[in-house]
């Protein structure tokens, strides 16, 4: 990763992060790890991430399977933040629909294509449970969205 992530501390200054194989590993606070030598057995592979905010850099690890929950978690973040509802619904003309788009109402439907036919666009949702259907609107007509993916999506 680069400092042009997006990623910024809690005053919204960009931060540099560096993800790295191999590590760095922490210091163990009980003292230097045992040699492999003389343990007899390898330390555990580890992933070093380095932050580098304004204030200083911070120095992290983690195993391998740490580091997969770790990204697991931050794409589960990403998905709810990216599916929330917006603090109001959102009206587009019919004509305007894209793939992606979440009509406002109590139960979830997805454009999953939208045609236009002259003055008239035929739109396929989809339904939260994985039903689809079409339905014909006026090019014109006002559809309410509860969340609209951004361009390029």
């Amino acid at each position: 990763m680069s400092s042009g992530t997006g990623i910024t501390d809690a005053d919204g200054h960009p931060v540099a992060v560096t993800v790295t194989a191999g590590g760095p590993t922490p210091p163990d606070p009980a003292g230097p790890a045992p040699a492999a030598a003389e343990g007899g057995s390898v330390p555990p592979s580890r992933i070093g991430i380095r932050l580098a905010p304004p204030t200083g850099e911070l120095l992290w690890s983690c195993t391998p399977e740490a580091a997969r929950e770790l990204a697991a978690e931050l794409l589960r973040a990403a998905e709810e933040t990216e599916n929330a509802p917006a603090g109001h619904p959102v009206t587009v003309e019919a004509g305007r629909l894209r793939r992606g788009d979440v009509r406002d109402g109590d139960r979830a439907m997805t454009v999953e294509s939208a045609r236009t036919d002259g003055s008239t666009v035929h739109v396929t949702w989809k339904s939260g449970v994985g039903r689809t259907w079409t339905q014909a609107y006026a090019a014109d007509a006002a559809i309410a969205l509860k969340r609209r993916l951004p361009e390029g999506r």
